[in-house]
Order: C-alpha cells, then sequence, then structure tokens
C-alpha cells in the first residue's frame, strides 16, 4: 500500500479500527473457546459504544440514516483491518462497527427503510439475505422454485432456502421468490422477511465452519404483506446481483485482509524459531514460501481496490467483482496453508487462529458464488467480442 497515498481522513479512521482490534477484541479472544462464534454480549455492548462515540458505526450507511458514508474503495480498505483477528472472516471486528445490512433494502421505500433499516443500525442487529436454493446452486435465479403467489393484499410464499448465514438470530432479512414463472428471470421479486413472520423457520445445521453455521430457511404458507415487497414485482433479480457486485469488494478485502494478519505472524515466527542451528527466516524454501504470500496478498488488494475504484466511479465492475473474489478467496486459502506448514504441528493447534481460519477459507472459494462460476463470468466477457464477430461471420456465410 506504500505506493497509493490514501486521504488522510480514511488513514485515521483505519488506524482507530486497528487499535479497537488490537486492544480490545484480540485480549477478549483470547479468554474464549477458540470456536466461539462471538464475544458476550456485555462486552459487545462496551465495545461498539467506543466505536460509535468514535464516529465508527456502520461506516458504508449514508449519513443521513446515521452511517459513515463510506463508498466501496473505503469500505475495501476498512473492511481488510476489521477482520485481522480469530473471528474476523465471518464476525468483522465482532460486530463493534455494526453488522452487515441486507443490502437490498436500500432500494425500498422510505417506509421500509424507516421500519427496518434504521431499527437494524440503531441497535447492531443481524440480518439475512436469502436466494440460494437447495436444487439451485449456482444459478439461484434460473432454477429458483420459491414461489409467492399474490392474493388481495398479501402474498402467500412456499419454499426452501439454504445456506443462509444468520437467518436464525436474525430480526429480519431479505428474501427472493418467484411471483411470476412465465418471465424466467425477470418474474423473480424481493421480499422483507421478519423474524416472527407464520410460517417462516430458520434452522441451523453443522458445516465445516461450525463457529457460524448457515441455516435452512423454510416458507409454508408464509404471509407477507405486500407492503414488504421491495420494490416492483420482477425486479428482484436486479436488486439480487447489481447490490451483491459492490459486496463482493468488501467480501474479497476480508479474504486478504486476513491472509495479512496470518501472514504477519508467520513472518514473525520465522525470525523467532529456531531450527537444525539456524532460524527458519534464514531457510530458502521457508523465504519463497513468505515471497509467494506476500506476493499473492499484494495482487488480491491491487485487483480489489482496482475493482472497487471502477464501481465508485458508477462503472459496470461485475468482471472485476469477480476477478477480485476469486484471486482474494484462493489467496486466502494458499496463504493459510502455507502458514500452517511454516508452524508445524502448533499449526494445527487451537493455540493459533490457523486452523480456524483454515477451516473459514475454503467455504470463501463456494460463497458468494464458486470460483468456476466467475471464471465463467470472467472468460465469457473475454469472449464476448469474438464470439459476436463470429456469429457475424457464420450469418454472411449462410446468406452467401
Amino acid at each position: 500500500m506504500d505506493g497509493f497515498k490514501l486521504p488522510d481522513e480514511l488513514v485515521m479512521v483505519r488506524e482507530q479500527i486497528r487499535r479497537i482490534i488490537q486492544d480490545d477484541i484480540i485480549p477478549l479472544e483470547k479468554s474464549l473457546d477458540p470456536d466461539a462464534p462471538d464475544i458476550p454480549h456485555k462486552d459487545w455492548q462496551r465495545i461498539s459504544r467506543k466505536a460509535r462515540d468514535a464516529g465508527l458505526w456502520y461506516l458504508e450507511i449514508p449519513e443521513k440514516y446515521g452511517g459513515g458514508g463510506m463508498n466501496v474503495f473505503s469500505m475495501c480498505v476498512l473492511w481488510e483491518e476489521m477482520v485481522q483477528h480469530r473471528m474476523g472472516l465471518y464476525n468483522p471486528g465482532c460486530g463493534v462497527f455494526g453488522r452487515t445490512i441486507s443490502p437490498s433494502i436500500w432500494a425500498g421505500t422510505e417506509e421500509q427503510i424507516k421500519k427496518y433499516a434504521i431499527p437494524a443500525i440503531e441497535n447492531g442487529w443481524h440480518t439475512f439475505y436469502a436466494i440460494t436454493e437447495p436444487h439451485g446452486g449456482s444459478d439461484p435465479a434460473g432454477a429458483m422454485r420459491t414461489r409467492a403467489v399474490r392474493k388481495g393484499d398479501k402474498y402467500i410464499i412456499n419454499g426452501t432456502k439454504i445456506f443462509i448465514s444468520h437467518a436464525h438470530w436474525s430480526e429480519w432479512g431479505v428474501a427472493f421468490a418467484v411471483t411470476d414463472p412465465s418471465k424466467g428471470r425477470n418474474g423473480i421479486s424481493c421480499f422483507i422477511i421478519e423474524k416472527n413472520q407464520p410460517g417462516f423457520t430458520a434452522k441451523p445445521f453443522r458445516v465445516i465452519r461450525d463457529s457460524s453455521p448457515p441455516t435452512e430457511v423454510t416458507f409454508e404458507d408464509c404471509e407477507v404483506p405486500v407492503a414488504q415487497r421491495v420494490g416492483e414485482e420482477g425486479q428482484g433479480l436486479f436488486l439480487a446481483f447489481n447490490l451483491l457486485t459492490e459486496q463482493r469488494f468488501p467480501y474479497s478485502a476480508a479474504n486478504y485482509g486476513v491472509a495479512q494478519a496470518a501472514h504477519r505472524m508467520a513472518v514473525e515466527y520465522c525470525n523467532e524459531r529456531q531450527t537444525f542451528g539456524s532460524y527458519l527466516a534464514d531457510k530458502q524454501a521457508i523465504q519463497w514460501m513468505l515471497a509467494d504470500s506476500e506476493m499473492d496478498i499484494r495482487s488480491s488488494r491491487l485487483l480489489t481496490w482496482e475493482g472497487a475504484w471502477k464501481a465508485d466511479q458508477g462503472g459496470d465492475a461485475r468482471v472485476e467483482a469477480s476477478i477480485a473474489k476469486v484471486h482474494s478467496s484462493e489467496t486466502l486459502s494458499r496463504v493459510i496453508d502455507r502458514c500452517v506448514q511454516i508452524h508445524g504441528g502448533y499449526g494445527v493447534t487451537k493455540e493459533f487462529p490457523f486452523e480456524r481460519w483454515y477451516r473459514e477459507a475454503r467455504i470463501r472459494r463456494i460463497g458468494e458464488g464458486p470460483s468456476e462460476v466467475h471464471r465463467m463470468v470472467i472468460s465469457r466477457d473475454l469472449l464476448r467480442e469474438g464470439r459476436a464477430k463470429r456469429k457475424d461471420r457464420e450469418r454472411a456465410a449462410g446468406k452467401a
């Protein structure tokens, strides 16, 4: 980062976040079970009050709603810092800087924002975002089976969502359902779902990342008022994917942020640990591992910053988001693996955070779209112009 001059205000905010992570979060984590999903609520209240007083509360939320009004690029810089602790990958800063608000809510009416978003900001609530389905996998829109049938001033929703984060402890969230099957992807709509909505259930199930389990969300004749639909009917896919594009940049920053924390620990360890009469830092095999990690992390950061900058300029950053997501998630896996190897037996003990990060990192190559799907997005963009020219040639040949 030394080659870039970040705004002084952004640097100051980053330093404030770093101090809270180092002074409050990391010491507290050491007293908890290594797989704890969160810090005790009383500690969360104390530290989040400290963050609020410092102006570090919901930095990505527009200022008119009580947030910091930070753009996508700034949030990438800050998320890299927020995640650098044991719980950080799936619980940045343990939520003391605010938790993620389902992005589709900002496309809602002022009444919806006032009723749902504002209380979530004020109280630091979890919210959920339900789109993936058991039969949909990497094509949640094309294979969506959850249906929402309008009856008067309500919709009746039936269906199942899977691998949904935080749904079992959220106050509300958004879910996507087909309202007009004849329109395909243009027949999907978005709905706000309250935690006590009749017919709505959320059941966590165990996965490799047991510290923060995803949930299976079920709708059984779930009645949702029309007033809880976000946007118009058929706008769901636009709300889901366009807003998710921007979310993927901070997601990517979290990947290389944890990689950076692990890499820093490995560098320090190599300068302290002696084997066979010399420090690990003096062994070429170790030096090359550290060099590879440094290159991976710097590359991920620059790719993410480039895409975030483009998104902030109003450009179409979907390809850049895919590049950042794939590179950063695979960087995370490679770096953590090297750190485990460098630490040897200590690397797989729960005395160090590597084994937890190792398990959590594996999911990052699937969540927010598998690497293979993002590679498909990237390659399609690369080949689009040539494919169009080829089709033109084929049409011309056919006419001849």
